[in-house]
């Protein structure tokens, strides 16, 4: 059977890799100290669940979700003007079915085949794919240490500019767990507006972030609403992954096409994932406060127990991952992945999986309590010091 030449882009997912090497050093008797995937290993808080048991009493949960709850809408446009200061009206949010449900799809209501899309490398991989997917073609803004990972929007050259029609921004950013300095999202609103470039900001990780900084929103800039969209997640910030729920707010016209094709493809969120969606963010937010407080020790734990090790590595200024350039000693972040999975009994995402740019780095997730974090430095430490 022929299949579209578009599949030549995708391999099987490097958590599907990952996962199969996993399996293999546990059949030998290894535990495995999974730092891989960015799903929270914490649960909802109560009232969340609470609400969404609630909801699966209703049978009218169970029927299409054809069109947004719109007391949620009202709830997301009253937590951001509370949270962010940025006041929206019901027509510049729509739900989705996860962040990545906006990132995929959006691409493809913006994209003609061969205009240009502006994506970060290194980069989440969906934000490199979905421009693929909708025929268009790919501009890499590099994220490098000396720029602070921050795009050099004056190095995209005119020629490029002038065919791009979107940009991809993530701050705090993943797989780099970075912020960006306010001027940079003026900088990148004014760059849009002069080229009528439409900014994807992906906003998944604002309420993790640390050492006392405060995580705002693209959206509070003067202009971003003229030019941009922001995706919202509830996945991290109320270790809701599982539940599959987000929003995309911003430019009422981007908002609007983006609920338009969404109609012609599914029916919505799951109205009692709607319902635990309202609770999170008419709720009380301690539960956000200490579950950032818990990402801040572990990441603490990692960053000290590996410069024991003698793997010294920035702290992450925020989101649930530190970015590390690898070791001496290994030819690539695959080898040194598996080194570590093999030998240690520790598993990372090599940077390669997150672009060219990510080769020599790993992302390790804070996703495990603890004891386990420190017992990970243990045994790496072993590893490292037999090199």
């Amino acid at each position: 059977m022929r299949l579209s030449d578009k599949m030549d882009i995708f391999t099987s997912s490097i958590f599907v890799y990952l996962a199969g090497k996993k399996d293999e050093a546990e059949a030998r008797g290894m535990e495995v100290i999974n730092l891989s995937v960015g799903t929270p290993d914490l649960p909802p808080p109560p009232h969340v669940v609470a609400a969404m048991r609630a909801a699966l009493d209703d049978a009218g949960s169970f029927k299409y979700a054809i069109v947004d709850r719109p007391s949620l809408i009202g709830a997301a446009r009253e937590w951001y003007l509370r949270r962010y200061g940025v006041e929206l009206s019901d027509a510049e949010i729509c739900t989705l079915n996860g962040s990545q449900d906006g990132l995929a799809h959006l691409p493809l209501v913006l994209l003609n085949p061969g205009d240009i899309a502006l994506v970060p490398n290194p980069g989440y991989p969906i934000f490199r794919n979905a421009p693929i997917i909708a025929s268009g073609h790919i501009y890499d803004m590099p994220l490098t240490e000396d720029n602070g990972f921050i795009p050099k929007l004056e190095d995209i050259p005119h020629s490029i500019a002038a065919k791009a029609r979107l940009m991809v921004l993530s701050f705090p950013s993943n797989p780099l767990g970075r912020l960006a300095p306010p001027e940079f999202f003026d900088k990148a609103i004014w760059f849009a507006r002069r080229h009528g470039i439409a900014i994807l900001h992906d906003n998944a990780y604002s309420e993790l972030v640390y050492d006392g900084r405060q995580g705002g929103s693209f959206l509070s800039c003067p202009g971003a609403s003229e030019v941009g969209i922001e995706f919202n997640s509830l996945s991290k910030s109320h270790n809701m992954s599982g539940m599959r729920v987000s929003f995309a707010l911003g430019n009422r016209q981007l908002v609007g096409a983006l609920r338009c094709f969404k109609s012609n493809i599914d029916y919505g969120v799951f109205p009692a994932v709607q319902h635990a969606a309202e609770a999170a963010l008419r709720g009380s937010q301690e539960c956000v406060f200490n579950l950032r407080e818990t990402y801040e020790k572990r990441r603490n734990i990692l960053v000290a127990g590996l410069a024991a090790a003698g793997w010294k590595i920035d702290p992450p200024e925020a989101t649930m991952f530190a970015w590390a350039r690898i070791p001496e000693g290994y030819k690539s972040s695959m080898d040194f992945c598996m080194d570590m999975v093999e030998r240690a009994g520790v598993m990372f995402v090599p940077g390669i999986a997150f672009g060219s740019l990510g080769e020599g780095y790993v992302r390790i997730a804070l996703v495990q309590p603890e004891a386990k974090i420190k017992c990970a430095c243990e045994r790496i430490t072993g590893v490292l010091q037999a090199v």
